[in-house]
């Protein structure tokens, strides 16, 4: 804040605000929402040219039998957020490259509300190193964030893996 609001806030108002402001969901990533028309959904499909449709934590489902299914993250792989309480569409984000076994930068819309982001930190922070769970970077405080969120793996564009016929 800036300018005389600033200045007429208790200095506790801040910290209340940034609390209330933690305790709502992240935007939507379906296509539509309270955020306006910038979704995670509709963007990932945009830069990867997969053909799936709806809410983020769905593509999963939808993908199966389409595309490759990984829990190892490649360049241009989708990693699909599971939907939960702050994430209730979930969310999608593209891998831009690997780090290492546990970290990974991705591009992504929404995740700070009305923004694509470019190169955004996320590490794998799961007990079996299968990035079942993430935490991401959190722009607005020039950190990691400090909730993990539960993942279903990585969708490419590779056709999913059949059983040979001579097997």
């Amino acid at each position: 804040m800036t300018g005389r609001l600033a200045a007429s806030w208790p200095a506790w108002a801040g910290a209340r605000w940034l609390a209330l402001v933690s305790a709502v969901p992240l935007a939507a990533c379906g296509g539509g929402g309270w955020n306006g028309r910038l979704q995670c959904a509709p963007y990932a499909r945009s830069v990867t040219g997969l053909q799936l449709q709806g809410a983020a934590a769905g593509w999963w489902r939808q993908s199966a039998g389409r595309y490759a299914h990984s829990s190892m993250p490649s360049p241009g792989a989708v990693l699909v957020f599971r939907a939960t309480g702050r994430l209730p569409d979930g969310h999608v984000s593209v891998v831009r490259q690997v780090e290492g076994t546990r970290a990974i930068l991705v591009d992504q819309a929404n995740w700070v509300p009305g923004r694509i982001d470019h190169g955004v930190p996320v590490v794998d922070v799961s007990r079996r190193n299968d990035w079942s769970a993430v935490r991401v970077w959190w722009q607005p405080v020039h950190s990691m964030g400090k909730s993990v969120y539960p993942t279903y793996g990585f969708i490419s564009r590779d056709l999913p893996e059949r059983p040979s016929p001579d097997a």
